[in-house]
């Protein structure tokens, strides 16, 4: 036990779990915390499967304004690669919007702990940050995530979003966006990416 005198005269005692007399238990239970952490915070093969992402790319980016219209295709470049000693995927996107070039970053990872995948994107277009979470299948080729992203163009806030990541080779995979607010499985935006190197 500590004691901890303070101004006013009193004291105060601090007990720390590991002091109490009696059995280890406190530390054993110290060192379960530690290995079930270490464990948690420790890549294994969700993130492996996110290996299929790291590279420099040629992207060809179809947006659909409408269901059913004709899509807005413009190309942009991506590179992604490992950061954090290989616990998150950066990727920077340089690619044309609405006629205006713009730059974009995001990261994905995979939380051992929650068993998802999460991810967060940002632009120099934007002061908002779009994050979503989401579970992978077929052996992770092909990731499902969902979040919610506001519109400052159309005023409207927390719309269910829906993105799909699909690995189709080791050279080409797409990413594809769904607005909820417009349906089941409306489709506003898909990007193809094609490896470069």
């Amino acid at each position: 036990m500590k004691h901890d005198h303070n101004e006013t005269g009193s004291t105060a005692v601090l007990e720390r779990a590991g002091d109490k007399s009696g059995s280890g238990k406190p530390d054993a239970d110290k060192a379960e915390m530690m290995k079930k952490m270490e464990a948690a915070g420790t890549p294994g093969p969700a993130h492996k499967a996110l290996e299929a992402f790291v590279g420099t790319w040629q992207a060809e980016v179809k947006c659909w304004m409408e269901p059913g219209a004709a899509p807005n295709v413009s190309h942009g470049t991506a590179k992604a690669s490992w950061i954090l000693n290989g616990h998150f995927l950066e990727e920077e996107f340089h690619g044309e919007m609405m006629g205006r070039p713009f730059t974009g970053r995001s990261l994905i990872g995979y939380d051992n702990f929650k068993q998802t995948f999460n991810t967060v994107w940002m632009s120099d277009m934007q002061t908002s940050m779009f994050t979503s979470e989401g579970k992978g299948e077929n052996g992770n080729k092909v990731i499902t995530l969902e979040g919610k992203a506001s519109c400052a163009a159309t005023g409207q806030k927390d719309v269910p979003m829906k993105s799909v990541f699909r690995v189709l080779s080791p050279d080409k995979h797409v990413f594809e966006m769904f607005d909820g607010s417009k349906g089941e499985n409306v489709k506003t935006m898909e990007i193809t990416y094609t490896r470069k190197s």
